[in-house]
């Protein structure tokens, strides 16, 4: 689950050099990305789990989960600008 929403989630911040917060995504994009998280954040949690051999994680996982995808994308937006600002492309 937190590969899948990092992995989702850092298309909004390297898709531009701006902040991702100052440039809007298509809404492709947003309609894809929050339908992929839904998928991958229920999936487990449904009767096909099972059979796909996923667990569904205690509850206390969901606010790690949040910490870690907000932690890995402020480590991503800061890598960037520092990429930016020695390489002015």
């Amino acid at each position: 689950m937190e590969s899948l929403a990092t992995q989702v989630l850092v298309i909004y911040v390297i898709r531009t050099t701006r902040a991702p917060w100052k440039s809007r995504p298509s809404r492709g994009l947003v309609v894809s990305t929050l339908a992929t998280l839904a998928v991958g954040l229920v999936l487990p949690l449904t009767p096909a789990a099972q059979y796909l051999g996923f667990l569904a994680p205690p509850i206390a996982f969901y606010p790690f989960l949040l910490l870690a995808i907000l932690i890995y994308l402020g480590l991503v937006e800061t890598g960037k600008r520092w990429f930016f600002q020695r390489h002015q492309l």
